[in-house]
């Protein structure tokens, strides 16, 4: 395999793995947005008064 061809593979190969690791930041970023949002909307659901009182008479 002469230098040039080399080269390509090599550059070829590189600009793959920039991708890969960029489409897994995206994808890291997006699963902490959606854990942040999934704990947000945990926090605002989470009533302490219910269930506290429980009525008796009928």
């Amino acid at each position: 395999m002469d230098i040039a061809a080399m080269s390509i593979a090599m550059n070829q190969s590189q600009v793959k793995q920039q991708a890969s690791v960029s489409l897994m930041d995206k994808a890291l970023d997006q699963a902490e947005s959606q854990s942040s949002d999934m704990i947000k909307m945990l926090e605002s659901s989470m009533q302490p008064h219910l269930g506290s009182n429980i009525d008796i008479k009928g």
